[in-house]
Formats: C-alpha cells, structure tokens, sequence
C-alpha cells in the first residue's frame, strides 16, 4: 500500500513538542517559505498538503516529500477561487481524515504607483490573494479544525503591515488586514480552544525577492536588520512549527515578526 493510501495515525498522548501524524495544510507551498515549511513538518512526521497556483511547483514539492521519506500530497488551489477553497480543503480533509494545522501563506508581491494605470487591478489581486483567501479558508476548515485534538491557524503578513516601502500600498493594506483578522480570530475562536496566530517575515530569500541585485539586499540587509542579512525560508519555516505544535496551546493573536531584528533597529 502506498504512502497516500495509508491510515494517518495521531496519538493524543504524544509529546507536545511533535506533530507527528498531524494532517497540515499549507498555502503557496510550491516555493519560498511555504515550500521550506512543507519540507519541514514533513520531516516531523505530519502529513501535509501541499496546494499552490503553481500545480506542477506543488507536485514536485510533494514528490521530493515523498522520496525523502515523508508524507505529502498535491493540490492545486488558486486560494482567490472560493469554490476552489471550499472543495481543496474538504479533499485533504477526507484524504488525510482530518486537519490540525491551516497555514495561510499565499502571497503575491507587485510595484504599482498610486496613480498606475494598473492599480485597479494589482489592488484586488493583493486583497483577494493576500486578505480575502484566509476567512475563505478558515470557514472550510473550521468543520475539521474543531474535530483536532490541537487546532492551529496561522496567517503569513509580512513586516510591512507594520512598516512602510513606497509603491506596496496594496500588499501593504493585504498585510495589515491579515494582522487585524489574526487578533479577531483569536478572539472569536480562542472559546473553542482554536488559536489563530500570525508571522511578520523580513528580508527573505525567496521568490519574491529573487529580482533584488545581490549587492542591494547586502547594502539594506547592513543598513536596516540586526543580524545584517536577509533570512532563509527555512528560518521562518521554523516559527512556523513552533507556533503549530500541540504544546504551543497557550498562544494567540501574536503577530511575530522573523525579521533578523528589522523592526526593532533605530540606527
């Protein structure tokens, strides 16, 4: 029998410290830190689905789960497609029997001047892929999000929620609104025993960044973060399992930034 038609098995008397057999579903999982955290709770045994836009990114990412030794399954999901969500979660929910872990990761990235030609349309790209897709999401998922023994959310913003860069304006405001419903979440969710938590990543080697001259990132990366550099996907990856494990059950609504000290450096 083959590792996708194998029974998932979660023990309730396991360590906190392990997600071993828990089914997570991740978001913009093809590449970047969305790939980087798919690798990594697979590695500690869980069971993920691996969805992205990206359908040939997402297998491969699976594929190379499952020729490390790991468990994972592909999905295409364009997260602004709300049929799309609805019948992507309530797959992995049946093939997985069950969801433990919603990782909201998702994201586009696009320059546009307040005045561009093509603001309209980058405006409403950002908020349907970066804001809109996550209450979308949660909704699918909360039927089996409140079957798991550790139910766990967490959003993906980025530092610029809090901070400024010209010519962002959309991703900034998708990113701000994912702080605010966060900390709603939490609030609303926390009664049920569901925490709903959310990461500011900084400066990150990903696809998103990928275009930015080496000798840029190295001049920002000095003048602006406390570790002068700018991070690993992998670095952010495991924020994210900490934050998703049984044991972290006494946190949420906390936005944490992984921005090698960005946000706190004055000078």
């Amino acid at each position: 029998m083959g590792k996708s038609q194998q029974q998932r098995i979660y023990r309730t008397d396991q360590s906190p410290r392990s997600v071993a057999g828990a089914a997570v579903l991740i978001t913009g999982a093809a590449s970047g830190m969305g790939a980087a955290a798919a690798r990594l709770f697979a590695d500690e045994g869980a069971w993920v689905a691996v969805t992205d836009r990206d359908a040939d990114g997402a297998r491969r990412v699976a594929d190379e789960i499952l020729q490390a030794g790991g468990m994972a399954h592909a999905w295409p999901l364009d997260v602004a497609d709300r049929e799309a969500v609805n019948a992507v979660v309530a797959d992995v929910a049946e093939r997985f029997e069950g969801l433990d872990c919603l990782i909201n990761n998702a994201g586009v990235s696009s320059y546009t001047d307040i005045d561009g030609s093509d603001y309209e349309d980058v405006w409403e790209r950002s908020i349907a892929i970066m804001l809109v897709s996550i209450p979308r999401a949660v909704r699918a998922a909360l039927p089996a999000l409140r079957r798991s023994p550790f139910p766990r959310i967490l959003n993906i913003a980025s530092t610029e929620a809090c901070m400024a860069s010209s010519r962002l304006s959309p991703y900034a405001a998708a990113k701000a609104g994912v702080t605010g419903i966060t900390r709603s979440l939490a609030v609303e969710l926390g009664r049920e025993g569901i925490t709903c938590n959310c990461i500011l990543p900084g400066p990150i080697e990903t696809g998103l960044t990928q275009d930015i001259a080496e000798e840029n990132k190295l001049v920002f990366s000095r003048k602006r973060t406390a570790l002068r550099r700018y991070g690993r996907p992998e670095e952010v990856a495991h924020i994210m399992l900490s934050l998703c494990l049984p044991a972290a059950s006494y946190i949420t609504g906390a936005v944490v930034p992984v921005d090698g000290g960005m946000m706190i450096r004055s000078h």
